[in-house]
């Protein structure tokens, strides 16, 4: 005979099963057991630009605001660049290096404006670390921030991605001059 109870019938697994903390912190010693990966903590971080981006499309939707069609080619290129600025000043600008203070060591100068510097820590410092230090892991996060700025704010968006752009375009300027003026020397 059959329980009518709900608690006595078979449960369906979830469509997806997130893994818990014990298990993710079980596969750090697993995936690198010879280096401290912070795996935890990438999976918070994971989930943080998650709800992030969960958080700002349904706002878009409360809003009303439609995504658009497509972008023409310049807005793509202007925001790619700026992407590239911005990442680069996040992650080794001197001038940024208080933020990235808190989870980084500073090593020396490595080129024209820009900080080398080693991640310090275990756990979520790490994993900061790794983040703020890293202009490709911040590429993400920024373009992100472009994307729905796009959908927000499209005209000043096209306006701070065309000045970032010009800036990048500046500093590769600057890096063709100081190359030619070594030639010189």
């Amino acid at each position: 005979m059959t329980s009518l109870d709900p608690a006595d019938r078979p449960r369906p697994k979830p469509a997806v099963q997130v893994p818990s903390i014990d298990a993710v912190r079980a596969l750090e010693d697993v995936y690198a057991p010879d280096d401290e990966r912070p795996l935890t903590a990438f999976a918070g971080i994971m989930a943080a630009y998650g709800a992030t981006v969960g958080g700002l499309s349904l706002l878009v939707r409360a809003t009303g605001r439609r995504l658009p069609e497509r972008m023409p080619l310049g807005d793509v290129a202007a925001t790619a660049v700026a992407t590239y600025r911005v990442a680069r000043i996040v992650a080794k600008s001197p001038v940024t290096s208080p933020l990235r203070a808190p989870f980084t060591r500073f090593r020396g100068v490595c080129g024209e404006a820009e900080l080398e510097e080693e991640v310090r820590g275990t756990g979520w410092r790490k994993a900061m670390g790794e983040l703020v230090s890293c202009p490709f892991c911040l590429g993400q996060w920024v373009v992100t921030g472009f994307g729905f700025g796009w959908v927000f704010a499209p005209r000043a968006t096209r306006m701070v991605t065309s000045m970032l752009s010009a800036a990048a375009v500046a500093d590769t300027l600057h890096y063709g001059h100081a190359a030619l003026e070594r030639t010189k020397g």
